[in-house]
């Protein structure tokens, strides 16, 4: 459901699922976030592509780092950002979604950026009709967060192919191990789909209470062996342990967890040389994976957050950018 230049300006692009995109799709997304990189680098760190455009973050969950991105992302493509949180709000007092969505479009929205509790709320805004404006999932439940996915593949390609080599390339072969609390983690599943799209090979590692039903129609692996799974690897992805959304027992205790999943300097030193650690954040340190593990040169867990904001910015610019140039053909005077 995600619009490309070109396409018909009057009808909406939405981007809810990994499952959505192609793969030249994908692969153009990374590109144009490459592109979006270089202006960091700049000393006007801002584009005038999306002058003009309201972007909203409506966030029914808590969320810092996600939510951060994407204001960072719409204002360095100088559009307006309306920050909706629902604690504090109309929401808290009953609201419902469809009344807080025809607010928004009464007030000129042309994306909204939604993070929610329910899986499927973002679905239900985009094929509604209640908003004309692009919507982009943030994280709905336990189902997906396809930003996060592409800001992941996004990080393994310039890692491991390069940034400029990397330029319309996809991750064909490359052996990803995604470690953890994979049943309530949209973003596991959102990875399995997009890497397996660029061509990953992908292996999900949990205990057998923390594999979801239905995993054996994923297209990857599944395996309860950490330490088999490690040699064979070229990234391995820690998941956090989501306490928040665990109403049972799933594993008998952290100590327990942790020596049979969690990723500590021994278990690293088995992996590949070269091999990257991810996270998509917030950590436990000291469960899924361990400090000295966390801020060691292989872990890429502070360019993740850095490169959320460039994979950020190319959604919003390939959604709402329409015709316009494209970020190459900007001087950076002409956003003063």
């Amino acid at each position: 459901m995600l619009r490309l230049p070109g396409a018909n300006p009057r009808t909406p692009g939405h981007l809810i699922s990994a499952a959505d995109l192609t793969r030249d799709d994908a692969v153009l997304i990374l590109d144009t976030a490459e592109e979006m990189a270089r202006v960091a680098d700049r000393p006007i760190k801002k584009l005038p592509t999306l002058r003009g455009r309201t972007v909203v973050n409506l966030f029914f969950e808590d969320s810092t780092r996600t939510r951060t991105s994407f204001e960072v992302a719409a204002k360095r493509l100088s559009a307006d950002v309306i920050n909706f949180s629902a604690k504090g709000s109309s929401v808290s007092k009953g609201e419902s979604l469809k009344d807080t969505a025809l607010t928004l479009e009464a007030m000129g929205a042309d994306a909204v950026v939604i993070r929610h509790s329910a899986s499927g709320a973002p679905y239900r805004l985009a094929t509604s009709g209640w908003i004309d404006g692009a919507v982009v999932n943030a994280g709905d439940g336990t189902h997906e967060h396809p930003t996060q996915a592409l800001l992941d593949a996004f990080t393994l390609r310039r890692r491991l192919v390069g940034a400029d080599a990397g330029l319309g390339k996809d991750l064909d072969g490359v052996r990803v191990t995604i470690v953890g609390d994979v049943l309530h983690s949209r973003v596991a599943r959102s990875n399995v789909l997009l890497l397996h799209t660029l061509g990953a090979h992908v292996t999900v590692v949990a205990p057998p209470t923390l594999v979801p039903v239905g995993v054996g129609a994923w297209p990857c692996t599944v395996s309860y062996d950490l330490d088999e799974a490690l040699p064979e690897t070229d990234a391995v992805m820690m998941l956090r342990v989501q306490r928040e959304r665990m109403n049972a027992a799933f594993f008998p205790t952290e100590r327990e967890y942790s020596r049979r999943y969690g990723l500590d300097t021994d278990r690293m030193n088995r992996m590949p040389d070269g091999a990257l650690v991810m996270h998509p954040g917030p950590m436990n340190r000291g469960m899924e994976i361990t400090a000295e593990v966390a801020d060691s040169p292989r872990a890429t867990i502070v360019e993740q957050v850095a490169n959320g904001v460039s994979i950020r910015m190319a959604v919003l610019y390939l959604l709402l950018g329409g015709n316009e140039p494209a970020v190459s053909h900007h001087r950076p005077e002409e956003s003063k």
